[in-house]
């Protein structure tokens, strides 16, 4: 059985997808008179008659065509069951997990993230939009989640021309909750924190960065909920400043380390990352640390943005870098999609050429094995970062 309706691409060499990305631009397509309708499944075909794979179609979208399968099959029951199937066999077993990564588990739009008893859904994609009632029941059977919570308000669902909402499965409200992740309590609000409630992609560097903490002083910028601060107080660091924009944040923080009995440690403040960093160079007051992290939001969320996000991304590393004690440790990320590991590592490159440092590399990171990486698909390696050791 196949999806039945065809679309072909308007030339020879016309689009990634030929290379095995699994999208197809709105222009790449060749008019056709089929009544597709958003969501809908759709066989691609290239200017030679021969069979690309089967994707959900958006008429909506700039991406048209988002491939699931690289054969002739239809986005049914059956399918769907298959893929889930495999995307959790692929995990390791635990209880904090991303259980589906998108087009990397060949379900375009969809994000399954477990915490605990609770599963967190993200449909992103028309065709996953109208699947949601056969996934959830799929995973309510298979994996006896004791709760799922639907988090359909990122604004990407806009471009498909989907409603935005939240709501739980069972119709019940979800309130916030203690969660132990890696020996750390949170209070995490699945129903209305960022992304699915917690950045489950950056757990495991809390624990290595943690791992380099004991006895340090450690700045943790851009710290959101404190994963980085409380483990590294956790692990021993003998003081940690948390810095974040955002009031939730920092209040965040300091409700988890009091709940962790890690408030001597750590110090919450609420600032403006690149403001702070200006105003201890203007000081020069001598502030120092032994270790820095530097985990911001994505700074290039478009390739016009690119330059700047460069630009941005050097300056607080540069400030960072000027900040360590001889021998100390600077952790950087990245989750910019656009900014990729050449990129990065340029940058800090020329970061480290201006402090007239000597700066070692101790490791080069990206995300972990339950947010996998398509090779054809580098939209889907967006976390990168690097430990670095500064003379």
């Amino acid at each position: 059985m196949s999806c039945m309706i065809t679309i072909r691409l308007k030339s020879q060499g016309q689009g990634r997808v030929l290379s095995g990305h699994p999208w197809a631009f709105a222009g790449e397509i060749l008019p056709h008179r089929h009544s597709l309708a958003d969501g809908d499944c759709a066989e691609l075909y290239d200017a030679q008659g021969r069979l690309l794979g089967s994707g959900l179609w958006s008429g909506r979208s700039q991406i048209a065509w988002r491939r699931y399968s690289f054969a002739s099959r239809p986005f049914d029951e059956v399918f769907i069951a298959e893929a889930l199937r495999k995307a959790v066999e692929r995990r390791l077993p635990g209880r904090f997990r991303r259980l589906v990564w998108s087009e990397a588990d060949h379900l375009p739009g969809l994000v399954v993230d477990q915490f605990d008893g609770v599963l967190a859904v993200q449909a992103l994609t028309a065709g996953v939009d109208r699947a949601l009632p056969i996934i959830t029941s799929w995973l309510s059977k298979n994996l006896g989640a004791e709760e799922i919570i639907l988090r359909n308000d990122a604004p990407s669902r806009v471009h498909d021309g989907l409603a935005l909402g939240v709501r739980t499965l069972s119709g019940r409200l979800l309130s916030p909750d203690w969660f132990r992740i890696e020996g750390v309590e949170y209070l995490l609000d699945l129903a209305g924190g960022q992304k699915t409630g917690f950045y489950l992609d950056q757990r495991e560097q809390h624990l290595r960065v943690a791992r380099l903490a004991q006895g340090r002083r450690v700045l943790d910028g851009f710290c959101n909920q404190g994963g980085f601060a409380l483990q590294a107080a956790r692990m021993g660091a003998s003081s940690v400043l948390a810095i974040d924009s955002s009031e939730d944040c920092t209040l965040a923080v300091a409700r988890n380390a009091s709940r962790n009995s890690l408030d001597e440690r750590i110090r919450p403040l609420r600032a403006n990352m690149f403001d702070w960093f200006t105003q201890q160079r203007a000081g020069r007051d001598g502030v120092v640390f032994d270790l820095i992290v530097l985990d911001p939001p994505p700074f290039a969320r478009n390739r016009e943005a690119m330059d700047g996000a460069l630009r941005g991304y050097k300056e607080i590393n540069l400030r960072a870098m000027h900040m360590l004690a001889p021998g100390g440790i600077l952790a950087t990320y990245s989750c910019s999609q656009r900014v990729n590991t050449g990129m990065f590592m340029g940058m800090l490159g020329e970061a480290a050429v201006d402090t007239r440092r000597t700066v070692r590399v101790l490791e080069v990171t990206g995300q972990p094995m339950d947010h996998p990486v398509l090779l054809n698909f580098p939209e889907s390696h967006y976390l990168k970062g690097a430990i670095l050791q500064v003379e």
